[in-house]
This record gives C-alpha cells, sequence and structure tokens, in this order.
C-alpha cells in the first residue's frame, strides 16, 4: 500500500458520532472546505518524511485538540503554527506551508485558541520525550488505533472512548500502517491502548499515558526503552 492509497483509505471512512479530520469539515469551527484537502497535505508529508521510521507510539484515539485540526494524531495545531515554545514545527514537517484548520472566528474557540490553535498538553509531552533523547523525530511514527475522532453526540469539541466495533476497524489501519512500514517497535501510549493491542496480537511496550499527572512517569518509561 501507498502513502496516496492509505490517506485515500482513510477519507472514505465515515461513522457517527466520528469525525473524520481527512474528508470532513466543520461549519462551526473548521476554516472551510480546504479543511481537510489541508489536514490531507500534513499527513501525507508527515509519513513522506518518515521513510524508515525505528517506531511506532500509539495511542487510543484521535482527540479535538490534537489530530482533529492538525490532521496528525499526538500533534497539535499550535504546534503546527509555530505558537509552541517547546517544540519546533519543523520536527514535525520539515520546511512546510504551515496552515490552521480551525477558524479564528468561530465562537466556539476561546481567546488563546483562536490567536494560537488548538493545543492538547498529551501532545507537547510525547514530542518532548522524543526530543529529549536526541532520537531524530523522523524515526518515529505517531498514530492512534482508531485514528479517527470519537466525539460525545451532538458535541464536536469533545473526546469519547472509542467503542469496540470501532477498535476493531482501526486496528486495519494499524495493520496498514505496518505493512507499509515494516520492522517498527510498537510503543502503547497508555493502559487501555495497550491491552487492545495484545488483544488483536501486536507485541508492544507499554508507557503510561501522560495525562491526569502520568507525565513524568511517561518520560521515566520511554527512557528506559529507548536507553
Amino acid at each position: 500500500m501507498t502513502i496516496n492509497e492509505f490517506i485515500e483509505k482513510l477519507q472514505n471512512y465515515h461513522g457517527e458520532n466520528v469525525f473524520n479530520p481527512w474528508n470532513e469539515f466543520d461549519v462551526s469551527c473548521d476554516i472551510g472546505e480546504r479543511a481537510p484537502i489541508i489536514r490531507s497535505e500534513n499527513l501525507r508529508r508527515y509519513l513522506e518524511l518518515r521513510p524508515n521510521p525505528k517506531y511506532l507510539f500509539i495511542a487510543e484515539a484521535l482527540g479535538y485538540q490534537g489530530g482533529h485540526f492538525s490532521g496528525i494524531a499526538i500533534t497539535s495545531e499550535r504546534i503546527l503554527l509555530g505558537e509552541h515554545p517547546d517544540v519546533d514545527p519543523k520536527t514535525v514537517l520539515g520546511d512546510w506551508q504551515y496552515e490552521r484548520t480551525s477558524d479564528v472566528n468561530s465562537p466556539m474557540l476561546n481567546r488563546t485558541q483562536k490567536l494560537k490553535g488548538f493545543n492538547e498538553p498529551t501532545d507537547t509531552v510525547v514530542w518532548n520525550a522524543i526530543a529529549s533523547h536526541g532520537l531524530k523525530t523522523f524515526e518515529c511514527v505517531l498514530w492512534n488505533i482508531f485514528p479517527f475522532h470519537p466525539h460525545q453526540e451532538g458535541k464536536l469539541l469533545t473526546n469519547r472512548t472509542p467503542n469496540t466495533a470501532e477498535l476493531d476497524i482501526g486496528v486495519e489501519y494499524a495493520k496498514d500502517l505496518l505493512e507499509m512500514y515494516p520492522g517498527m517497535k510498537i510503543i502503547a501510549i497508555g493502559a487501555n491502548a495497550a491491552k487492545t493491542l495484545k488483544r488483536y496480537g501486536f507485541a508492544c511496550e507499554e508507557v503510561r499515558h501522560p495525562s491526569m499527572g502520568g507525565a513524568n512517569k511517561f518520560r521515566e518509561q520511554v527512557n528506559e526503552i529507548l536507553k
């Protein structure tokens, strides 16, 4: 499977109470019809820059503060816009035309989101952990078992846990990714991700999820794996 075929497969998915960032746009908070095009090009560029990755960091599902607007797993819009003090956007997409997809005029965004884009603290911790090892970011791929954004009914800017049926669907994309980039060591972010991957027969290392006070433990465990 090529990168273009992989992205096309992602674009073809539609699910109830699920936002597909590479195919859909929301009139309430997206810039318009160009939004999914920008996000698709971001993902294409991201994968093209990583032809021989060594590690696959994989969490459970896409979040509204992260890949929903960036098009890249575990990566916030704020990072791509160069508005994050700790992460250089060039470590994500190199020399690139960085554009936002959230609408600065949307009443759904708060003042900081309008100025700097959406931010997901977990994304920052993960990118910093990778950088702190001197590990080249192009040697890592970040992904989610369910690569789309599951949200509560009628509430786009919320997150919900993907159900079993969604994980059954999502894991097929993870298999595609591993076939495209064979030999990656899988690092599951959080117990839920690890449990799901093992249920589907994937061997993986498990690290603590950075959220809810887990950032330090996450860093320690990543240090142990990557040393």
